[in-house]
């Protein structure tokens, strides 16, 4: 290690002193000096310019097409499809503009070299050209940003009637997963609630959270809406599906919602993956503290009937914990009796 840090201490004193050297080098030229302005690094290093825009064009595309297959997952929803075309059409957008716009200025760096006998051209301004690179880059912004934000309309839109409603709790450092239950409403929630035994907050004295239950994976089903409820217990979280396209923050105190159908089943990405053990996750993708890395929930995509199968054979909160309704009023608490029973 130190003989490491001595070298490139050596390196950086070598650099500057050289730099010191060129230093002293233009100012001798500022001041008037008979020496040489141009001397045969102006053109080795204009040929070096070339060089350097061939090979990290070369580089880019090599390492563009090489690893291609791990940053352009598999899309497993419907809007997906609309995400990735944005994605590309920008990119392609974009791209252009770079590769052109780093081709002119190394070429112009190569092309125009400082020689003994040329003098610079004076071109104060063209109005016409001042027009055409600010509205053609206008033009072509606006379109992308229209297009962007119509995506976003759509998924953050009410979601159809018929989806099936998920909350997502983030917190440090998990995530909690609570189902509407058989009648697909979600009962309220209030922070004040939260407590050892109701650590997401649920308000039973709203009827509808009384067949409300957890899950330990998300499992949701092929061809059919999901409205994902996102909030947050503590501080900022996101939640993150790459291959649904899926992201949006879990913000304390703000609850998020997106709402997305899914494609393929986790068996059907597992065969166009060639692999057996490949499973749909949720990501955080904000630097939440120490245990961010843990934050990590599994989907599982299957077909409607193993959904509904596997729907009728999750117990409700109350049912697992009846604590949870001890202090209901009278005619609730019967409500919830009742249910405890019927899923017994």
């Amino acid at each position: 290690m130190y003989g490491f840090l001595i070298a490139l201490g050596l390196l950086l004193l070598v650099s500057i002193i050289w730099m010191v050297y060129r230093v002293q080098t233009l100012v001798s030229v500022m001041k008037g000096s008979d020496k040489k302005r141009a001397s045969g690094s102006n053109k080795v290093n204009a040929a070096m310019f070339m060089v350097f825009l061939v090979g990290t064009f070369v580089l880019m595309a090599w390492y563009s097409v090489k690893e291609f297959d791990n940053y352009q997952l598999p899309i497993a929803s419907e809007h997906g499809q609309i995400t990735d075309n944005l994605f590309w059409i920008t990119m392609a957008v974009t791209g252009f503009i770079f590769i052109l716009t780093h081709i002119l200025l190394f070429w112009f760096s190569y092309r125009y070299q400082y020689e003994e006998d040329k003098r610079a051209a004076y071109y104060p301004d063209n109005n016409k050209l001042e027009i055409i690179w600010t509205l053609v880059p206008a033009l072509v912004l606006t379109v992308l940003v229209i297009s962007g934000w119509q995506a976003w309309k759509d998924i953050t839109s009410p979601a159809p009637e018929n989806a099936h409603v998920i909350e997502l709790l983030g917190y440090q450092f998990a995530w909690d997963i609570r189902y509407a239950g058989q009648d697909n409403q979600l009962g309220r929630h209030d922070f004040r609630l939260t407590n050892a035994t109701n650590s997401r907050g649920v308000d039973f004295t709203d009827e509808k959270a009384l067949d409300d239950f957890e899950s330990n994976i998300v499992v949701i089903p092929k061809g059919e809406p999901v409205l994902f409820r996102i909030r947050a217990r503590d501080v900022l979280h996101s939640v993150f599906a790459p291959h649904m396209r899926l992201k949006m923050d879990a913000v304390p105190g703000m609850p998020t919602r997106f709402w997305f159908t899914p494609t393929k089943t986790t068996a059907e990405m597992r065969e166009e993956t060639g692999n057996p053990e490949f499973e749909y996750e949720i990501a955080c993708t904000e630097v939440c503290g120490s245990g961010h890395f843990s934050m990590r929930k599994v989907i599982e995509v299957v077909t409607p009937e193993e959904y509904q199968k596997w729907l009728a054979e999750q117990k409700p909160f109350i049912v697992q914990n009846p604590d949870l309704v001890a202090n209901l009023p009278a005619d609730l608490k019967k409500v919830a009796e009742i249910m405890i029973e019927e899923n017994k």
